[in-house]
């Protein structure tokens, strides 16, 4: 019952907001007056209410009101659903010849807005509803101690989600099979799933992401296979991949200009030496570059950093660990600034424009941490290196040298272009975070 209500308040707050989408696009093309623009015959709601519901049924189909997803899963489904009813739309009105009658631009807006909008209103929507706590799905998490508390702890983070850790009266359950035997996950799993319509099994293997992989039934043994593909490494992906680098450059070019301008002056006023800071490093192949950074230290740097460790050998052991320092007295003033806040690593677009980088993907490791990457090496360097990357919105600071490697890897395995566009958007918050907090 909870359930039902719950997927009715949903669909009813989506359809009001979809209307009210309906009349800001409607105003923003009746706003549009141009000699060169149709003149727009307005939409009546009524006539436009069959191109909802089919926006409606897509998200149905995508089981948005059913499944219990994360924001960004559900937000690519939301903007798969908006995307295809779309060119439904716009293939029912040249079909049935109604198209003179619906302004172009019009649903064009709609869609659009609706795109950009809609992910954002269901993150305010379910934040309110998910405040109340009936409206929480009670879920029992089984497996091992470190794991379970792993989740628990994903999910009282992730309000997101709507659910809420319980030990009785729970609603579904999640098994973690990492480190259950196989005898023990088949109990649980036959114990559990007498009692809950709903049983959620984590693979014990993790650093492959199955959401977007083909499952293939063989039915005469009753076994399942699961596709498993390297994507970053298929020649379409890597083109599509720098079609995307090319384009999102272009458009932030300008931007780019105007920072670079303002940095440049900052620095020299700061003190002395070159705008940009040069460095080979290890990139695709194997093959070393120059990598470009902003300057962030002084010029005479390794006599003062020499001076520096004879009076602080612990930082040697802390180096020794995480690749850095902790009070590195190298760094200048505004270099501080622009490390926190990752601005001295936007020089590197122009290693993407030298085609040697990319925006999204494994740091550019320096030439003497290439013993240092072990076995992971050879399948980290397959790719271009990239300005930002996963490890990069991961809590970086926390992170050791192995766990970003293993942040790495897990990346070029599980490569998708809606990944990047994520990690982007993420890199964005950070960098505003970090440049706000100083």
């Amino acid at each position: 019952m909870k359930q039902k209500l719950l997927i009715s308040l949903f669909i009813i707050f989506d359809i009001i907001f979809l209307i009210a989408i309906f009349y800001l696009a409607s105003y923003f093309r009746t706003s549009i007056s141009s000699l060169h623009i149709p003149v727009y015959n307005e939409i009546i709601l009524k006539d436009f209410l069959f191109f909802i519901f089919i926006i409606i049924s897509l998200f149905h189909f995508e089981k948005i009101y059913t499944m219990k997803y994360d924001f960004w899963q559900e937000s690519l489904k939301i903007l798969k659903s908006f995307a295809i009813s779309y060119f439904v739309v716009l293939s029912m009105l040249t079909i049935l010849q109604t198209n003179l009658e619906y302004s172009r631009i019009f649903i064009s807006f709609y869609f659009l807005l609706g795109m950009i909008l809609m992910p954002m209103f269901r993150r305010y929507m379910k934040k309110f509803l998910y405040s109340f706590e009936i409206f929480k799905t009670k879920t029992l998490i089984v497996g091992t101690d470190e794991e379970i508390s792993l989740f628990k702890n994903e999910i009282e983070k992730n309000w997101y989600l709507g659910q809420s850790c319980v030990e009785e009266k729970y609603e579904n359950v999640i098994i973690i099979s990492k480190g259950l035997s196989t005898e023990k996950l088949n109990k649980y799993i036959s114990t559990y799933i007498q009692e809950t319509s709903e049983l959620f099994v984590v693979p014990y293997i993790t650093d492959i992401n199955f959401a977007h992989s083909n499952i293939i039934e063989y039915s005469n043994i009753r076994y399942n296979t699961i596709q498993i593909q390297n994507k970053l490494l298929l020649p379409k992906n890597i083109w599509i991949k720098e079609i995307f680098d090319f384009i999102a450059v272009i458009i932030i070019l300008p931007i780019f200009l105007f920072i670079h301008t303002i940095i440049a002056f900052i620095i020299k006023l700061d003190s002395k030496g070159p705008i940009f800071f040069k460095q080979h490093r290890l990139g695709k192949d194997d093959n070393d570059f120059v990598c470009y950074k902003y300057r962030t230290m002084h010029i005479d740097s390794e006599e003062v950093l020499a001076n520096y460790l004879a009076k602080n050998p612990d930082e040697v052991t802390y180096y020794e660990k995480y690749h850095k320092y902790k009070n590195d007295p190298r760094i200048t003033k505004i270099g501080k600034f622009l490390r926190s806040s990752s601005l001295d690593e936007l020089a590197q677009i122009i290693n993407i424009f030298k085609g040697e980088m990319s925006l999204v993907g494994p740091r550019p490791y320096m030439l003497t941490e290439s013993c240092k990457l072990g076995a992971s090496q050879d399948f980290i360097l397959k790719v271009k290196p990239g300005i930002t990357g996963l490890w990069q919105v991961s809590g970086r600071n926390d992170l050791t040298f192995k766990e970003r490697n293993d942040l790495e890897v897990w990346y070029i395995k599980n490569w998708s272009l809606w990944a990047d566009f994520v990690i982007l958007v993420k890199t964005i918050k950070v960098v505003l975070g970090k440049a706000g907090a100083r």
